[in-house]
């Protein structure tokens, strides 16, 4: 095994880790940022479904990306759910004055923001990995020329 695939094993559980047990600890209640995640939710989908509900969706959606990252050929679909709960997770950093102390002084739930920079490397390290896909479409212009 080369550095290389040592690298991709290695971000594969390092995000299925992160996020299955992000994801577990919501579905029980017992999520430090669920008080970070309900200010959130009361600033933008409030009334659409309850706190309760959501917070145990969003765990379950967490630890279904952390799965699909641990499974081979799913890796693309792992891909754009991350790209989305990315976005999701880093509006408190635009819309809520709470996570900062000052200008560039994170608080913690600021800084446990901003380390998603890691996460997103980590996605960036596999996605670069995948073999490309043929498509048919291809196959039939280098057949014709």
């Amino acid at each position: 095994m080369n550095i290389k695939q040592v690298s991709v094993l290695l971000s594969r559980i390092a995000l299925f880790v992160i996020y299955f047990w992000f994801g577990f600890l919501k579905v029980i209640g017992q999520s430090p940022a669920s008080d970070m995640v309900q200010s959130l939710f009361d600033k933008t989908i409030v009334g659409i479904i309850p706190f309760s509900s959501f917070i145990v969706l969003f765990g379950l959606f967490e630890m279904a990306i952390g799965v699909l990252f641990f499974i081979p050929k799913f890796e693309k679909t792992a891909s754009v759910l991350f790209g989305f709960h990315m976005i999701t997770t880093v509006l408190p950093i635009f819309i809520m004055s709470d996570v900062w102390n000052g200008f560039m002084l994170p608080t913690l739930e600021g800084q446990y923001i901003i380390k998603n920079l890691a996460l997103i490397a980590c996605v960036l390290n596999i996605w670069v990995s995948l073999e490309p896909q043929k498509s048919k479409v291809n196959d039939i212009i280098l057949t014709t020329l």
